[in-house]
C-alpha cells in the first residue's frame, strides 16, 4: 500500500520526575509502553527526545539564592557590581537577580533597549523613532527613559520589568541604579566590575569589557560553574539555562548528559533491536511573530545527542523541481522523475539551486524546536517526544 503519512511526532506521558529517579529506565519504559498502547512499531532512525528539565530534576541540579549570593560575593567582594544585558523574565532571571543582589553592596543594572537579547521588549522600536532616541548611541538614565516612554508593561506578562527588577535588588537593602545602553563599554563608566548576563553574545561582551579596562569580569556561565557548599552546578554553563524552581531556588541546566543519551540508545537497541537516536532538548530556536520573542533562552538547544543527529539536512525543494526541472511533467511521470532525482541527489547540496529555500540549520536545532513546540512548557505532561519518519523523504 502506498505510504500517505510522513513525519509523525508524539508527546509521551511519563511519571513526574524527582531527584534520584532512574531517568534512563523511565524514558525507555515510557517509549515501550507508548508503542504497545498506541500500536506503533519502533523503527531504525526513530528519535527520542527528552526535555532538559526532567534530566536536571533527576540529577537534583538545584541551587538557592544564597548559593548564588555566596559565589557573587566571593568573586566581587565589596565592589559595586555592574549587572548588564539580562533577559526580561520572571522565570529565567528573577531569582538569579535576587541572588546577585544578596551578594552585592551596590548594583548598577544596565538594560539593553528596545528589547533584551531574546526579544522581550521594554519599549516599541517605533516609539524610539518618535522620540528621536538612537538605541545604538544613546545612553539613558532611568529618569530619561521614563520621561521619554513612561511606564510600559510587557505584552504577555503585564510586568514593568524596570520597576520589577529594581524592586528585587532593593529587597535586600542594596542600592540600585538603572541605566539603558546597548554598548557594553558604557558600564565601565560606572564600575570596572561587571557580571554580564547575556547568553549567546557573552564571549564577545566579556572580551570587550576586559579589553577596555574591566577588572573583575564574569558571565552567568561563571556563576555556579562549581558547587557552592553542596549546591548544584554546571561546569559548562553555570547559571545559563536555569529556571525558577521555588521562591528562593533555581533549577540549573543539566550537566554531563552525553552518557545519558548514549545509554538510552543502547538500552533501546537491546530491547527492540533498532537503532534509535536520542537527544536532550531545551528551548527551541524560533521567533514569536506577535510578542517578538526569540525563544532560545538556553545556552544551546541540545546539550547532548547521539551521533546520528549530527549535521544538517541535505534536501531538495520539491516545488522547485516541479516548477523548473520537470515543469512539463504531470501525475505519475512527475512523481517518478522527482523520486529519481532525490534518489540520485548529491551528498552535499550546498549552493545547489534545487536546495534553495530548504532549512540550513543543524538537525538538533530543528528537532529541538519541533520537540519544544510539541511538549510545551505548561501542563501537557509530555516531556518525552517520539518522532518517526523525520529522515524519510518523498521516495520512502
Amino acid at each position: 500500500m502506498e505510504r500517505v503519512v510522513g513525519t509523525v511526532v508524539r508527546g509521551l506521558r511519563c511519571p513526574i520526575i524527582n531527584q534520584g529517579d532512574n531517568i534512563e529506565e523511565i524514558v525507555v519504559d515510557s517509549v515501550l509502553k507508548a508503542a504497545e498502547v498506541e500500536g506503533f512499531t519502533i523503527q531504525d532512525k526513530d528519535i527520542v527526545t527528552l526535555t532538559e528539565s526532567i534530566v536536571a530534576r533527576a540529577q537534583g541540579n538545584y541551587a538557592t539564592i544564597d548559593h548564588i549570593a555566596q559565589d557573587v560575593e566571593a568573586k566581587f567582594g565589596e565592589e559595586t557590581v555592574g549587572v548588564i544585558f539580562p533577559i526580561l523574565s520572571r522565570n529565567r532571571f528573577a531569582n538569579i537577580l535576587r541572588g546577585i543582589a544578596k551578594g552585592a553592596k551596590k548594583v548598577v543594572l544596565m538594560l539593553s533597549y528596545p528589547s533584551d537579547e531574546v526579544g522581550n521588549h521594554l519599549v516599541d522600536i517605533d516609539l524610539l523613532d518618535e522620540k528621536g532616541v538612537n538605541p545604538w548611541t544613546d545612553v539613558l538614565t532611568e529618569k530619561q527613559f521614563r520621561d521619554h516612554f513612561g511606564y510600559i508593561k510587557h505584552t504577555f506578562t503585564g510586568v514593568d520589568y524596570i520597576e520589577y527588577y529594581k524592586s528585587l535588588i532593593e529587597e535586600f537593602g542594596v542600592e540600585c541604579e538603572v541605566i539603558f545602553s546597548n554598548n557594553a563599554k558604557t558600564i565601565l563608566d560606572y564600575t570596572k566590575n561587571v557580571l554580564t548576563c547575556d547568553i549567546h553574545t557573552r564571549f564577545r561582551t566579556k572580551r570587550i569589557l576586559k579589553a577596555n579596562g574591566g577588572e573583575k569580569i564574569y558571565g552567568l556561565d561563571d556563576i555556579l560553574a562549581t558547587s557552592i557548599n553542596g549546591s548544584g552546578f554546571n561546569d559548562a554553563y553555570g547559571l545559563l539555562g536555569s529556571n525558577k524552581s521555588t521562591e528562593d531556588s533555581v533549577k540549573l541546566f543539566p550537566r554531563n548528559c552525553q552518557p545519558l543519551v548514549d545509554n538510552i540508545q543502547q538500552i533501546l537497541k537491546e530491547k527492540t533491536g533498532k537503532n534509535v537516536e536520542v537527544m536532550v532538548y531545551g528551548d527551541g530556536a524560533f521567533k514569536d511573530p506577535v510578542g517578538k520573542i526569540w525563544e532560545l533562552a538556553d545556552p544551546v538547544v541540545s546539550p547532548a545527542y547521539t551521533a546520528g543527529l549530527d549535521g544538517t539536512p541535505n534536501e531538495v525543494k520539491l516545488k522547485y523541481l516541479a516548477d523548473n526541472n520537470f515543469a512539463d511533467l504531470r501525475g505519475e511521470e512527475l512523481k517518478q522523475a522527482i523520486s529519481e532525482f532525490i534518489t540520485n541527489k548529491d551528498e552535499d547540496l550546498v549552493g545547489a539551486m534545487e536546495a534553495q529555500g530548504t532549512t540550513p540549520r543543524k538537525l538538533t536545532d530543528l528537532i529541538g524546536s519541533l520537540s519544544d513546540l510539541t511538549s510545551g512548557s505548561g501542563d501537557k505532561g509530555t516531556p518525552i517526544i517520539f518522532i518517526q519518519g523525520y529522515f524519510d523523504n518523498y521516495t520512502k
